[in-house]
Parts: C-alpha cells; structure tokens; sequence
C-alpha cells in the first residue's frame, strides 16, 4: 500500500479553510510526537492489566476469541472499500459498516495480542480511505437532509469516525510521523471538517444525531490533541450566521440554536435528572454509545471535566433508567420511534453496563445483565466487569416500579412504570405523560402498555419501519410512520372527532407535555400513576389514572383504567385497545360486514379496517381473548349509545408495510363529557398438551361508576364470586394530606390523600 501524499483538492481544502476562523483546517504545524497512546478508551495501562490477566478471565477471553476469530476471517477476505452508492441496507452501505466495527476490533487486538498483522491490517485500510475520501462528492442518494460522503447521511458517517477513531488511536504510535499526517490531513480532518463546519444543520443541534457527529469529531480530536476539533465537540460551532430553517430527518423544520450545542449542550437537554432521554429507550439505547464512549475517551484524556459527574452523574443514571425501561427478557419498551425487540443485549447496552460500572460505584446488580450478556468491551472496564463476574460477585438487578421524568429539569411529564412479580410471573405496566420526545416522538398523550412478563398484552405499536432492510425504503422510515404510526389512533389512549393530538403537528406538540398527578408505588399490592393532558385538543381536558392492584381472591393482578374527558363542546370520542391474541368471547353482541371498508380516511383512521361492529345493553362490555396460552378480559362500562369496534391494522397499505394487529374501539358519539372505565385482568390458562383451560372465564363481572363529577370519582368492581371492591379518586386535589368525605347514597367515605380503595 502505497503512502499518498496530499492531493491536489486537498491543497485548495488548505487554502479555504485558513480563509477564515469558522472554516479553517486545525492540523498540527508540527508533526505530533507524543507517545501517550492508546489514550481513548483503552490505555497504557489499562493494556498491561488485560495482558496480566489473559487465559483467567472466561468472560473476557471468550469475547476475546469471538472477535479474533471474526476479525480474522475479515481480513481473509481483503481490503474492500467502495465507492459509496446504497441507500441503508445496499452492499455499499454495509460494507463500510463492517469496516469500522472490524477496523475498532482490529486496533483493539493490536493493542492486547501484540500482534502486527492487526495494526497493518487497520493502516492499509485507513490509507484506502484516505487514497477515496479526498475527492469523494456528497453520497449519491439525496434523501437526507445531511448527506454524508462514505453513506447516506452524515449520522452514519458519524458512526465510522466514533469506531475508526478508536482503530486510529490503537496503531497511533505504529504509524511514522508522515503516515500520520497523510491520515490527518487526507482524511481524518475533512471528515471531521464535513461532519461539523459543513453540515451545521446536523452538528449544531441537540438531537441523537448530533450527539453522534459531535462525538465523532471529538474522538478524532482526542487521538490528534487537536484542542480546536474538542472545543468544537463539546460546544458547537461558534458560528452566529447558521442557516435557522433546515430540513431535519422527519421533513420538518428545525431551528439551529446558536451556542446551545456540542455534546456538553445534548447531555444538559434531552436527558432528565431521572437519566430519561427524551426521545424514548430505542433512541436513548442508540446515543448510549456515543455519549458513554465519549465520557470515557474524557475521562481518560480530559479528568479535570469529571464529565461522569455532569448533571449530577446523569450518564450512569441512564444507564440504569435504560435497564428499568424493559420488559423482563430486557426488551425495551416501545415508546415513539422504537423497533420492537431491540434489548439491552445491544452492544451499546454492554458498553454501556462495562462503563457505567467501572466508572461508578461498581454495583454488583449491574454485573447480572452483564453476565445474560455474556460478552464484555475489550478494554480495562470490561475486563473489569470479566473479573467480577469470575469471582461471582454478581447480585440480582432488581426492576422496580419507578417514574421516570421527562425535561431537562424534570418538568415536562413523564413515564411511569408498575411493576408486580410473584415468583417467575411479572406484570408491567407502562404509561406516557411525557414531552414531545424531539423529531421521534408520537402523538400519544395519556397512552399506555401492559406486560405478562416479556409478552404484550395490550402493545405499543412501535415504530413502522424496517432498519437497514434495503428493500422497504432503503432501509429507512416508511411513509406510514407518518401516516400511522405516529398518529394518535396507533395508541391506546382518547382520541376527539378522529384527529390526533395537537393535530399531528410537531411545533404544536413541542410546546406542551403532560402533568403528573399521582405516583405511587409504595404499596406492592395497590400501585397508581395518574397525569392529566391541557393541551391536546383545544377546549378539552384529559385525566387519567390507572391502577395496578393485587387482590388475595384473584389468580393475578389486574389493571383498573380510568379516562375522564372534559370539553366545552360536543364531540366524538374513540378509546382503542391494541390487544394481541386471539379473540375467545364477547358478551355482547355484534355484526360482520361482508366487505371490508377503512374505519376512516386520515389520521390513521385510513389504515383500520373495519372488521366487526357491535352494540352493547349497557352496563359492562366484556371481550375476552387468548394469547401465549393465557386468557386474558377487557371488562368496560358502556351506554346503550355507545358503538364497539373490531378492528386491525393494514388498510390502505398496498406494500404490507404494517403489521396485521387487532384492536378494539369503545366510541361514544355526541357527547361533552364522557369516562371510560375498564380493567384488564389475566385469569387463566390454557394447555396445547393437555388441551385444558383453567379459569377461562374473566373474574371482574361488572363495573359501576358510582359516582363522576369534578371533585370525585367512585368505582364500583363487582365480581363473579360476589365479592366486590370501590376506588375513589379525588380529581381535583392530589394532596396526600388531605382529608375528604364522599356520600354515595346511603354510604358515606371517608379517607385521607388523593385516592381510596378498599374491599367491601
């Protein structure tokens, strides 16, 4: 492999870039001497630990040999890097993919193996892309509002720089003074140079994508000690004549917020005192990466920043907010743009567990989802994690009931997580009363999911989108993520005259969020979470109030769900719940029709068939269905007025983009005011082998709303064996220390805090 030297584009590059303070090339006059490398994620020290411990550390040396073995084949195959062409998914695309996972693995093994072929290995690859990159044009496909040059956008570039960056540092001192400089001034600093100075509508934003470019640029930066390219990772481009109005990923506008920006800035905004990240676990997990890689890379390299300490260790309390937003196989939970089946078994999960214990209070309940995930980060925290794990110090992590705020500051909302185990039987349940969520957020206020252990029993649709499956797409967000997935009636949650909260409008929705009312979960056996929604439709409040209860008499817990709707006008409203199984009974009854027609034309409603219709006697409608060999029922309060809706996903969807899934719409039409009551119970099941059901039938007979006004509300819950229960909830004040008194015809109730339960 032939050394290049600066080509004839890369002369003019010097030229412009000196021109002026915002646009300059920021390599060394002089050649870069010192030898404190590897500096980034692993260290000189940090290299002799590893060494010292090789063939005593299962863990460790099964990943080890994992990554040998995969890098090895790799580089049986040869160097092929190629001109770039393919949308997410094509050969192009995942090539270079591959190439920056094996050229970070390949420095890594350089480093602790000592071994040459490793580090020729990562140079000629680098000097392939520094021979490429000089007169590489922006990546062919126009579809990102930040087009990179090695993929389609820039956030992908991003993801080479952070990995290759990592390479670079290992075979940093195997390199002479020339190559070093050849890779710096042909590649290292353009790229940097494009991520940031030419594409400011990408870099100078607080958003997963610029925490991505940001890191990138200060990864590089680090490896070179180059000071200007750090400043500008960690606090934007100082730059005051931005463009304001920028196309971002989902077609909207963007504003570009001057110097709120750089990694320092997406740590202080997106992520709450509580470690939420704004834009949900799916994304949270992805920038996990980046945010963790980089705080290590500073701490190593930068100590006086503490950035561990930022925020009040905001990092590592992600790490652990991430871990309680999963199901019980560590799934996570499926809020806003989410692929389903995304789980903390993710490399970015495991860097994340190997970082945030070794750099905090080595927690020992972080070593058990380690150990599940059996594979560490080749480097001193994972061997650290390795070492622990030899020496059985793992403890249980235990997923409580939690609430996660949403906000910078913990003020815009949240999510609140219940959580009931007995034994191996789990029930989680998962409400969303948070902000917007950034460009990734749904138009969901007040929604909800529910669990039995890692299965859904009523779902969150997710995001509707195939990653890096080139044929849907190209592998990015189909045109139904807009047309569905993000409307409000892919939730289970109230929508008014068919439209969607804030009218599907991202400004509009940024500006508000909802407001906790109730959170507690001190009580194993009656747990609650409460919020109330202003802002959604204009003239209309919503409050609701779900309760997560324990009761001696039945087999499991259940869930009593209350929405109340208060308007200064008539309308239409419609509660869908998106179960997943098969239907088993309904007590009511209800008609098919002989062709199937869309349930609506926009909104969402343009993607439900209409599959069945029913009208119910009034009193309590009961639908009860099968799902993972367990039964579970929906027992809800209707009038005679009110309209019952079999539906399912997949109308108007010519390219089977979206997934077939049931749901069920309890609608109430020309009215004001209205409230929804149901509980959801799972009460049975049923055996394929033996082809028995046990307790089929639904325990909750009836429900009764007592009493429903602006002060209070009272439920009724009757069951089959006669037994029965009342909740009573203070709708105006959340005070625990207040005391009230409700009469309800002949009884009268007294009770001291916002809410009362008890057996009658």
């Amino acid at each position: 492999m032939k050394i290049q030297k600066l080509t004839f584009l890369s002369y003019i590059l010097l030229l412009l870039f000196s021109c002026t303070e915002n646009d300059k090339l920021t390599s060394k006059s002089q050649p870069y001497t010192s030898n404190d490398h590897p500096r980034l994620i692993l260290t000189k020290q940090g290299v002799e630990n590893i060494q010292s411990q090789l063939g005593k550390v299962p863990v460790f040396d099964n990943t080890l040999a994992q990554v040998q073995s995969e890098v090895d084949a790799e580089i049986e195959k040869g160097i092929r890097v190629p001109i770039p062409k393919d949308m997410a998914g094509g050969y192009t695309h995942v090539q270079h993919k591959i190439n920056y996972m094996i050229l970070q693995k390949s420095g890594l093994l350089y480093q602790i193996l000592d071994e040459e072929k490793y580090a020729k290995y990562v140079k000629d690859v680098l000097f392939a892309y520094a021979e490429l990159y000089p007169d590489l044009p922006l990546h062919p496909q126009t579809r990102s509002y930040a087009r990179g040059k090695l993929f389609w956008q820039c956030l992908n570039d991003s993801n080479w720089l952070v990995y290759v960056s990592q390479a670079y540092d290992c075979i940093y001192n195997y390199l002479s003074s020339d190559e070093r400089k050849v890779l710096e001034e042909d590649l290292f600093i353009p790229f940097a140079n494009h991520l940031s100075i030419h594409s400011p509508q990408f870099f100078n934003r607080v958003h997963n994508h610029s925490t991505w470019g940001n890191v990138a640029v200060g990864m590089i930066g680090l490896v070179m000690d180059n000071e200007e390219l750090i400043d500008r990772a960690l606090y934007g481009l100082k730059v005051d004549n931005i463009p304001v109005d920028q196309k971002d990923n989902d077609g909207g506008l963007i504003k570009v917020e001057g110097q709120k920006a750089g990694y320092i800035a997406n740590l202080d905004e997106p992520f709450s005192p509580d470690g939420y990240y704004t834009e949900g676990p799916y994304y949270q997990r992805y920038a996990m990466y980046p945010f963790m890689i980089f705080a290590t890379a500073l701490e190593n390299c930068k100590p006086d920043l503490k950035i561990f300490e930022h925020k009040d260790s905001v990092l590592l309390k992600a790490v652990y907010a991430l871990l309680n937003l999963s199901t019980t196989n560590g799934e996570f939970f499926p809020l806003n743009d989410a692929q389903k089946g995304m789980s903390y078994f993710s490399r970015e999960l495991v860097s994340s567990v190997n970082i945030a214990y070794y750099y905090g209070a080595k927690d020992a309940s972080l070593l058990s989802i380690a150990k599940k995930q059996n594979i560490v980060q080749l480097d001193q925290t994972g061997l650290a994690v390795a070492v622990a794990l030899r020496d059985g110090q793992e403890e249980p992590f235990q997923k409580k009931s939690i609430e996660l705020s949403d906000g910078s500051k913990g003020d815009q909302g949240g999510i609140g997580i219940l959580r009931n185990k007995k034994l191996d039987d789990e029930f989680s349940l998962v409400m969303k009363y948070s902000a917007q969520g950034l460009s990734h957020g749904h138009y969901d206020k007040l929604s909800f999911s529910l669990y039995h252990n890692e299965n859904e029993v009523m779902q969150d649709y997710g995001l509707a989108r195939f990653v890096n499956i080139e044929q849907k797409n190209g592998g990015g967000y189909l045109k139904e993520n807009k047309s569905w997935a993000k409307q409000t009636i892919a939730h289970n949650t109230v929508i008014q005259d068919e439209t969607s909260h804030f009218d599907g409008k991202y400004k509009f929705g940024s500006k508000h969020h909802s407001e906790k009312y109730i959170f507690n979960s001190v009580d194993p056996q009656f747990q609650i979470v409460s919020a109330k929604e202003q802002n959604a439709y204009p003239g209309t409040q919503l409050h609701r109030t779900m309760v997560l209860i324990e009761d001696d008499i039945m087999n499991c817990p259940f869930v009593l769900d209350i929405m109340r709707v208060n308007s200064s006008s008539t309308h239409q409203y419609d509660f869908p719940y998106y179960y997943r199984g098969q239907i088993i009974a309904a007590n009511f009854d209800y008609t098919i029709p002989n062709k199937l027609e869309s349930l609506g034309k926009s909104k969402g409603y343009q993607h439900l068939w209409n599959e069945g219709f029913g009208t119910p006697n009034g009193g309590s409608s009961q639908l009860t269905w099968l799902s993972n060999n367990n039964f579970y029922s929906l027992t809800t309060v209707t009038d005679k007025g009110d309209q019952l809706i079999f539906t399912r996903i997949g109308a108007n969807d010519p390219e089977f983009n979206l997934r077939k899934d049931p749901g069920f719409i309890i609608r109430k039409q020309n009215v004001k005011d209205a409230i929804f009551v149901s509980t959801i119970e799972s009460h049975g099941t049923y055996s394929p082998v033996t082809e028995l059901a046990k307790n089929g039938y639904p325990f909750v007979k009836q429900l009764v709303i007592l009493n429903n006004d602006d002060q209070y509300t009272a439920i009724e819950i009757l069951n089959n064996d006669n037994s029965r229960s009342i909740f009573i909830l203070s709708n105006e004040d959340n005070s625990e220390n207040k005391s009230h008194i409700l009469k309800i015809e002949n009884d009268s109730y007294q009770w001291v805090g916002a809410y009362y339960y008890k057996n009658l």
